[in-house]
């Protein structure tokens, strides 16, 4: 029996592309049941239902700050599919304790850098701030602290001395779309051994 995933996202979502084309493999342990988005001008949103997978969104403005009203919409939308995993891929939205918790285990996610350094945003300005030799990406799994749980890959790039925070985010993002098919793939199967590329 396949697992069932669902996808988040907020913009394009160029790394939900690559995971539900990835998951179009007959062989794959997993399969694409929703891709949600919290703005309904999501390009990614477009790009799922061209490929065939159900797409919904919850935009988060109308809840004005309330987020567990905000999650409990989420989680009312994840109740019709009834999806074993969650992945996060570019969802704009910090999550509380009481939507994650019960997911824990079950939600992975994406970060443009090699955790646990540069939680949060501005990662790649942040790297090239601190002088680093070399920056990447990292699909971890989901805790109620921000970009924070067990990792399951890393993906690393090194930084050229003419980097901008721009071509660091383009030379990641590359990494981004082969390490979370990666990752994903393995932990559907229920293998959570550490994939680095």
């Amino acid at each position: 029996m396949k697992k069932r995933v669902a996808i988040f996202i907020s913009g394009g979502g160029s790394n939900m592309v690559r995971l539900v084309e990835d998951m179009a493999d007959p062989n794959h342990p997993a399969e694409p049941v929703l891709v949600l988005a919290n703005s309904a001008d999501a390009g990614g949103l477009a790009k799922a239902a061209a490929m065939g997978v159900p797409v919904v969104s919850v935009d988060h403005r109308p809840f004005k700050g309330d987020r567990p009203a905000f999650e409990a919409a989420l989680q009312a939308e994840l109740d019709k599919v009834t999806p074993d995993i969650l992945c996060l891929a570019g969802f704009m939205r910090v999550l509380t304790e009481g939507f994650v918790a019960p997911w824990e285990g079950r939600m992975l996610n994406i970060h443009p850098s090699l955790l646990p350094k540069y939680k949060g945003l501005h990662t790649h300005a942040r790297a090239l701030e601190a002088g680093d030799a070399e920056h990447g990406c990292t699909v971890h799994m989901v805790t109620p602290l921000l970009d924070d749980g067990p990792i399951l890959g890393q993906a690393r790039i090194t930084v050229q001395t003419a980097d901008t925070p721009d071509t660091l985010a383009a030379r990641v993002l590359t990494q981004e779309h082969k390490l979370y098919p990666a990752c994903l793939r393995r932990f559907a199967a229920g293998d959570t051994t550490r994939v680095d590329l």
